[in-house]
């Protein structure tokens, strides 16, 4: 594995950025023909085709002759074309998360592949057994054809941590002091490139990879589980803040000193479901039948759930002025049954010349933070850090 601030200006490391900027274009443009892909990269076709050579060595694109579609749009007669081969690398990414692990890997073509969810009590388990705990998860039962094709291991957890994946604290977890980049990288073994990140600014990371559209302006996440994090992605890049905190909107406090994430937490509902209605047990299912089905006790904390949430929204969107917030984890399936009195509440404190936010729930809410991970590395995997991308041969024979 290459060290990029090793490799200076020679001609190895142009031709290793060509390759690089080449996977990019195609991930990010789709199936290509040589002249396009050449064209795209600025280069003629023979230093194109150059390129091509390489990443075809390595099974990183593949040729596929032209279809209907693209036949539709291109003039003349059909062609072969480029495309990234999916099955060529993989990327795992995993969410240490209170109540859950998730683990999942991706393609790349950042496709998701497989996902598991497994119940987990985060509270009685130490970080470095969360850890390990994740990684048997995430590799366990990974055929020998996709585990001998991962290029990097993604995780995400609710803390506080720096860029480096040091935990300050983590709250929910009761984790301090903790260094989950040693442990993970001491848990794997090897050399695999891994990165941690904060569960809102993963969840906030992969919402808007794939898609182009969405990493245009301002996008606020927020992942509501047992806490409420808060990610916030600029232009398709995370905004960390100067201590990788920025959108933890969880933690605004509320007029009688409440935190906000303590009631719009899933126990928080639960709790106040099974004490309203007189339960014994009760589940996030159970409550949200309840609220379909007009149960007043049920109505009236999801009537509340929406009148802090809108209180939130008003905050946030006033500091930051996102283009569109993007709900995830569990309890944000409850949105979708309140979102007419989460505006109402939005419209009511504040003034009207303020737009209200495009509101959406994402649409693997329970995965989003573990697919971010995963894309981390997926995007790590395209760029100059410590990938080289060449065949054996590309480096001088032992001895000359």
């Amino acid at each position: 594995m290459s060290n990029p601030s090793n490799m200076g200006s020679s001609p190895r490391k142009m031709r290793h950025n060509n390759v690089v900027a080449a996977l990019k274009v195609l991930f990010e443009q789709g199936r290509l023909s040589r002249a396009e892909l050449a064209r795209s990269l600025g280069l003629n076709r023979s230093s194109s085709g150059n390129i091509v050579s390489q990443m075809a060595a390595n099974s990183l694109v593949r040729e596929v002759a032209d279809d209907a579609g693209d036949r539709s749009k291109r003039a003349g007669r059909p062609g072969i074309f480029l495309e990234l081969n999916p099955q060529s690398a993989y990327f795992v990414g995993a969410e240490i998360g209170v109540e859950h692990i998730t683990t999942l890997h991706v393609d790349l073509m950042a496709n998701l592949a497989a996902f598991q969810v497994e119940p987990f009590d985060g509270r009685s388990v130490s970080a470095a057994s969360a850890v390990e705990l994740a990684i048997a998860q995430a590799f366990g039962d990974l055929p020998p054809e996709i585990a001998d094709r991962v290029e990097g291991f993604g995780l995400s957890t609710p803390a506080q941590m720096d860029r480096n994946g040091k935990v300050s604290i983590a709250p929910l977890l009761g984790w301090q002091d903790v260094d989950l980049h040693e442990l993970t990288r001491n848990a794997l073994g090897g050399s695999m490139p891994i990165e941690i990140e904060n569960d809102a600014n993963a969840f906030a990371f992969g919402e808007s990879y794939r898609d182009r559209n969405a990493k245009a302006g301002v996008t606020l996440v927020l992942v509501i589980e047992t806490g409420v994090g808060g990610g916030i992605v600029i232009d398709g890049k995370v905004f960390r803040g100067g201590h990788g905190l920025a959108g933890e909107i969880g933690h605004l406090v509320l007029p009688d000193s409440t935190e906000l994430e303590q009631v719009l937490g899933l126990e928080f509902l639960l709790r106040s479901h099974k004490s309203q209605m007189e339960l014994t047990e009760t589940s996030l299912a159970q409550f949200l039948a309840d609220v379909r089905d007009r149960v007043p006790a049920a109505v009236m904390i999801a009537e509340d759930w929406a009148r802090h949430l809108a209180l939130a929204l008003v905050a946030a969107c006033r500091v930051m002025d996102p283009d569109r917030v993007v709900l995830g984890g569990s309890t944000s399936a409850l949105y979708p049954l309140v979102s007419a009195r989460v505006a109402h509440h939005i419209s009511a404190n504040q003034a009207v010349t303020f737009p209200l936010p495009n509101i959406t729930v994402h649409d693997a809410a329970e995965t989003g933070a573990a697919f971010g991970a995963a894309c981390m590395m997926h995007r790590r995997f395209l760029s100059f850090e410590d990938r080289a991308l060449f065949e054996p041969s590309d480096d001088p024979a032992p001895g000359s």
